[in-house]
């Protein structure tokens, strides 16, 4: 139901002329920061503690006093965890992390006894809880008999960042990092337009005020709004994106994306859809590669009927293993140690430990399917082409400055995917108002100057 009105007013631009099948659009998103506040995890074990005694006592008070010291637990838990200054050294803070698993064993247990209602564990709260006490302590048992909880240590089984909590308020945020500067907690939103105009006409057409819409030039609309979770990487984004855009009808010819979105799998899935994916395809990640020193997989010559690979010096591969790597078929070629040992070109080739050089390569098609788009996106031609997608990112600042999208003004996905549908649907209307009234792509801003001249000319 979220997109209703997006659809709605997607479908009225279809039938007017304004987007349809084929051309282009291109994709690009943006962090979304959640509306709840950030916590570490010795505060979110004490939050999480603190919203189930919230919960508990609002829902069932009369079962809540008989389970735990109610005075001794306002007085730990009556203020926010973040509203008060933690230990400064790491021994209370070790202390007071115990004290919070503690509590949260003894409210879990109560919730979960033989004696207790239901209905008690389906409080979200309570949940949240349960779910924070298993990802952020470790609970066994001693000789005696008696449990015995200890916090997780980073490698000691804490769940990867899209199944773990962040905050007992939010559940669907998530902590996600991008780059080296970037860390966050909340969403990512990726927005579609199309853009039949390359970004010099663009700057033209805006310079030129007096344009109107019976210049020619169509407005970019936004095709499609697609939000997730923080962890969720713009890969997995792509094919969703281009599905719905196909179901409505607006499937591109030719989709622009950063180099996030490709894989070598989507796109020749994608060709066979119907969408030339215009996109940098990820090169090559070797070590020899990111140095540019040395030997990179392009220096390697593979024999495919012999199932072999000859290195720059000459020397054949021993192994040719077929395997599975994060779902998806690849193969992996070894060289021998006594192949690489008394090679001169060692150095070069490999730094492993072993002295032997390996490679994982892709199935045959999709190998010289990389290999032809790298050499591809190496031309003028392919970079001139490709320069439409940067116009995209005016798109993004434009969701920022009018609606505020980076900023989640909701708890939860589905209100926060409500918000950016909404957001998106107001681009929309902004943008088919300028493309009727003026120019389509100039900003739909007007100044006090042009206000008071309109009045006066009226």
């Amino acid at each position: 139901m979220e997109r209703v009105v997006f659809d709605r007013l997607l479908e009225h631009c279809k039938d007017a002329g304004l987007v349809g099948a084929g051309g282009r659009q291109r994709t690009d998103s943006t962090h979304v920061i959640s509306a709840v506040r950030d916590l570490n995890r010795l505060e979110l074990a004490g939050e999480s503690v603190r919203a189930a005694l919230e919960a508990l006592a609002t829902a069932a008070p009369s079962w809540l006093a008989g389970r735990i010291d109610v005075a001794e637990f306002a007085e730990r838990y009556g203020p926010r965890v973040d509203g008060w200054r933690m230990p400064s050294s790491q021994t209370k803070r070790d202390r007071l992390a115990l004290v919070f698993g503690q509590d949260a064993l003894a409210l879990c247990s109560a919730a979960w006894a033989a004696d207790t209602p239901g209905w008690i564990r389906e409080i979200e709260a309570v949940g949240s809880l349960r779910q924070v006490l298993v990802q952020t302590y470790t609970i066994r048992s001693d000789a005696r008999g008696r449990q015995v909880i200890r916090k997780r240590d980073a490698d000691d089984g804490v769940p990867p960042g899209q199944r773990r909590l962040a905050s007992p308020y939010d559940t669907d945020a998530r902590w996600a990092a991008k780059g080296d500067d970037l860390f966050w907690m909340g969403y990512k939103v990726h927005l579609t337009e199309t853009c039949g105009t390359f970004p010099e006409a663009e700057a033209e057409a805006e310079a030129e005020v007096g344009a109107g819409a019976g210049a020619g030039v169509q407005p970019n609309l936004i095709t499609d709004v697609h939000t997730t979770d923080a962890t969720v990487p713009d890969v997995k984004a792509t094919a969703p994106i281009q599905r719905k855009l196909a179901g409505h009808g607006v499937k591109p010819a030719e989709h622009y994306l950063d180099s996030g979105y490709p894989s070598a799998d989507l796109i020749p899935k994608a060709m066979k859809d119907g969408i030339r994916m215009v996109t940098p395809v990820l090169l090559d990640h070797s070590a020899q590669a990111r140095a540019a020193e040395g030997f990179a997989k392009n220096a390697f010559t593979v024999n495919w009927k012999t199932r072999q690979v000859r290195c720059p010096a000459g020397k054949a591969s021993s192994h040719w293993n077929p395997v599975k790597q994060h779902g998806s078929d690849a193969i992996v070629i070894t060289f021998s140690v006594l192949t690489c040992r008394d090679c001169p070109f060692q150095k070069q080739c490999t730094t492993s430990q072993t002295g032997r050089r390996m490679l994982t390569l892709r199935p045959r098609e999709l190998h010289e399917n990389l290999a032809r788009a790298r050499a591809e996106q190496k031309t003028d031609t392919w970079k001139n082409k490709y320069a439409l997608r940067s116009g995209v990112e005016g798109t993004i600042n434009q969701a920022l400055d009018l609606t505020g999208i980076r900023r989640a003004r909701y708890r939860g996905l589905p209100k926060v995917r409500l918000q950016h549908a909404f957001s998106a649907t107001a681009l929309n209307v902004i943008r088919l108002d300028a493309y009727w009234t003026d120019n389509p792509l100039r900003r739909p801003r007007t100044s006090r100057l042009e206000r008071l001249a309109y009045q006066l000319t009226a």
